[in-house]
Formats: C-alpha cells, sequence, structure tokens
C-alpha cells in the first residue's frame, strides 16, 4: 500500500512538473490587495493547492472534527457510565 502511495504522489508530482513546465506564458494575477507577475503553470499550480487545502479543510470542520467530538463522547460515556439514578 504504500509503495502505491508512493507512485501516486510521484505520477502527481511529475505531470504538476508538466503542466508548469508547458505554461511559461506571463501573466498577472489580481490579488485584490496585491498585482502578482507570474508564469500561467505557477498560478494553476497555486490555485489547484489552495483549493485542495481549502476543501480539506471544509472537510475536516464540517466531517472530522465532530466525529472525533461523538467517539472522545461516547468512550467517555463507555469508561463512566451513568449513574442508576440519573
Amino acid at each position: 500500500m504504500r509503495l502505491l502511495r508512493l507512485l501516486v504522489a510521484v505520477a502527481f508530482v511529475a505531470m504538476g512538473a508538466i503542466v508548469g513546465a508547458l505554461n511559461r506564458q506571463p501573466t498577472i494575477v489580481d490579488a485584490g490587495f496585491a498585482l502578482i507577475p507570474t508564469t500561467l503553470g505557477v498560478a494553476l499550480l497555486t490555485t489547484l493547492l489552495l483549493g485542495v487545502a481549502l476543501g480539506g479543510l471544509a472537510v475536516t470542520a464540517s466531517l472530522v472534527l465532530p466525529l472525533r467530538r461523538r467517539i472522545a463522547r461516547l468512550q467517555r460515556e463507555r469508561i463512566a457510565p451513568p449513574s442508576p439514578g440519573a
């Protein structure tokens, strides 16, 4: 499984390098507060990476953290069951 993950990671790095190398046209990215001169390949790869990071944060905030809280609550209830009077 580790070898498969490594091969997939190397393939995506290679594809990113190819995209960056083939899109060398100069461009200017208007970030609203600054104009950033760069190449088209760098702008594409940066935008893609930013989208993946923001998507991962959204999934973590909406799914992972609530599930971790639920698991912690269930483990606490399992360790210390409620008293008979409750």
